[in-house]
Order: C-alpha cells, then structure tokens, then sequence
C-alpha cells in the first residue's frame, strides 16, 4: 500500500483525494488501509511529498513455492443436460504445452455437483491432476461461492499460472479472485507462451491495432482469460486418467445474499451458438438491411449453421449484439465461416481468423477480409447470396 513519511502533517488533503477511501487521519497523520490500490493519486496532491509508491523490486517475493498449470473447467447447463463448455478443452490442451515448457503439471479445476462423471474425459486432454470441489450446494453458479473455492484452492496450492475461459462466467469469476489475491489478470488472451519462465500473455490493444505481450514477474499466480475457440483441442493422453483430488470446501454464509428463483432457457438460442457452430454465416453493412439478413438466415438454415454479423451490421441494428462477431464480441473457428459484405476491419478478424475455411464476397476487390478468405468473390453480397440459397437448395433435392 502507500507509504507515509515522518514529515506528513496531517493536512487531510490526502483523504479527501482517495476515490477508495483508503486514508484516514489518525493523530494528525495518514494512514492507510487495506483499501489501498496504489493508485497513486494521493501522492501528486501531498503539499509535503509525504506521500509514495513503493519503490518498484524494493521487495521481492519469493516465488519458488508456486508451481504447476491450472485451468479452470466450466460446467454448461441448458436445462436439460450438463457438460463441460468445450472452452475447457481448449485450456487444458494449450495447458498442457505450456506445462511442458515449464517442467510443471497441468491441472484442472472443476466445481459444481456431480463433476465426477467428467474426470475421465478431463484426463484425456491432458491433465495429470484433477481439483474438485464436488457438492449439490454448487449445483448453480454462484459469483461468491465459487471465488471462495477457487481462492482457497490457489491459496493451499500455490499455483503458477491459472487459465479461465472469457465466458460470462469466466469473466464474472476471474477478476473476483484477482481481486482477493491480490494479482493481476489479463483479459481476452489469443496468444499465451513461456518465456524465461514467465507467462507471456498476448492480447490485442489499442482497438486492435496491436497485439501487446503482458507478463507478471512479480506476482502469483499469473492470471488470463482466453476466448472460446482460440486454441485447438487436442487429445494427447487417451485413455488415461489423472490424479482426483477431492476438496471440502462449505460454501460461505454470505453467498446466501444471492439466490436463484427460477431459470428460463431460450431454446432458440441453445441451438443457435455462434462459438459452437461448425458453420457460421455473417453479414455486415452490405447487406444493408433485414431483409438481406433473411437470405443469410435462410442459408444458415439449409447448412445447419448459425448467422453472425459485424460490428457495423449490429450497429445498425440488423442483429442483436450476441450475434457479433468480433474482438468485442464472439470469437468462433467454424469449419466453415462465409463472410457477407464484410470489408475485414482488424477486430472483426481477430474474431473469425482461426476459421477452417473462409469464404468472402464483398464487391470492393481491395477489401481486406480478402486477405485472410480461401475464396473470394468480388460481388454485391444483397445479389450473389439468393442465388447461393436456390444452388444449395437444388443440391440437396438431388
């Protein structure tokens, strides 16, 4: 936290400046609390420079107890079935090379109530170790039930690097246990390696115009969040099984605050998940209005697919905001990804490059989506689509 000279002089000025409450007058001098985010704001308006920062490396911690990969495993409920969101998949297979690179285990974290029938699978992507926290009280998710599991799991094991998937979940949860640890978390990760030991967490910043490496040599456990469908899912160990750990773990009487009355399910939008989709149509500003989305919805529907849009086309209002695909919104790696009137700004790519086959038509041939597609045709997307729809729809009548 903040440090305080001998020569402050309780003026109060400090107090009055903190946005966290975090200084009080306590016989005529500050004195911080556990408040304290080291912001630094109190310092530029101290009249006798009593206020600091810690002088950064003045204290090192010693860091050689930390050890191993983990990654959080979250559990989908549609309301008919429960199963782990392929997301975990993907982090224990990325885990698993990073581990490698570490010399360390790779371990997953599961939490909820009957997690067991999961271990086997879990096991084959890799892990050597399994954490769970098995009881009906965690049947639902619950934003303080499970941080009070997951910071007590990290705080007895001393983890190295902890994965969470940017879920609505993993987003929620995440900075929760940052916050309690007191460490930092980088958010929407596409790239993660190791270097000279130390996680090397690859984001894009600045709109998307670059990509930034972000490390934390300081602090543990190093902490990401990694979009669905960023990394491939690889069976390495089949047939395997990993190490169960079994932890006891009462869910605290505060989290009672919360309480789930009753549950809805759309079951229109169970089926329709863009970053589950093996086919994903999307549109943008050239199909210019609903009734161009309509072509897209009726191919989708002949292709067993899901449509997708643009930031523009969502900024239109063509398509509600769940449906965007992008850096700030669904990233997905369909087999197949047909992009409509998309010009190809960065951060629509970032969203849709790890695709198997791209296909773009935009009627300007200098358009960047060309760049990234396998096939491209310079057309207007409103003219050539219909007739995409009655191709198809004669091939199947075959």
């Amino acid at each position: 936290m903040i440090q305080v000279a001998s020569n402050c002089v309780g003026c109060g000025k400090c107090v009055g400046t903190c946005p966290f409450g975090a200084l009080s007058l306590v016989n005529r001098k500050a004195v911080p609390n556990a408040s304290c985010t080291m912001c630094g704001a109190c310092v530029s308006v101290c009249p006798v420079k009593a206020l600091s920062l810690p002088t950064a490396g003045a204290e090192k911690k010693d860091l050689s107890a930390y050890k191993d990969v983990w990654a959080f495993i979250e559990i989908s409920d549609d309301g008919k079935t429960q199963k782990v969101r392929p997301v975990g998949f993907e982090l224990l297979s990325k885990g698993r090379e990073l581990a490698d690179q570490l010399g360390q285990e790779l371990c997953a974290v599961v939490i909820g109530d009957g997690v067991d029938k999961y271990f086997a699978e879990l096991s084959s992507y890799g892990a050597d170790k399994i954490y769970a926290v098995n009881s009906p009280a965690y049947h639902d998710y619950n934003t303080a039930a499970y941080a009070n599991a997951m910071v007590s799991l990290i705080k007895k094991y001393s983890p190295s690097v902890v994965l969470y998937p940017s879920t609505y979940i993993g987003r929620d949860l995440s900075p929760r246990i940052s916050s309690e640890l007191f460490v930092g978390l980088t958010a929407d990760c596409t790239g993660l390696s190791i270097a000279d030991g130390l996680l090397i967490q690859t984001r894009p910043a600045f709109g998307g115009n670059i990509m930034a490496d972000i490390k934390c040599p300081d602090y543990r456990p190093q902490m990401s969040t990694v979009r669905p469908n960023v990394f491939k899912k690889v069976v390495t160990r089949p047939g395997s099984m990993a190490q169960i750990v079994q932890e006891i773990i009462p869910v605290p009487a505060a989290t009672g605050k919360v309480r789930i009355i009753s549950k809805h399910f759309d079951e229109n939008a169970a089926q329709d998940k863009l970053d589950e989709a093996e086919v994903v149509i999307a549109g943008g500003r050239g199909m210019k209005d609903r009734a161009g989305f309509d072509t897209l919805e009726q191919l989708a529907a002949e292709l067993g697919g899901a449509v997708g849009a643009s930031r523009a086309a969502i900024d239109l209002g063509l398509k509600p905001k769940e449906k965007q695909v992008g850096q700030s919104g669904v990233t997905v790696a369909a087999k197949l990804y047909v992009a409509c009137g998309i010009s190809g700004a960065v951060q629509h790519i970032v969203g849709m490059e790890h695709s198997d086959v791209i296909i773009a038509v935009n009627k300007d041939a200098n358009a960047p989506i060309f760049n990234v597609c396998k096939y491209g045709f310079v057309g207007d997307a409103r003219q050539l689509m219909p007739k995409v729809v009655d191709a198809v729809k004669k091939a199947k009548n075959k």
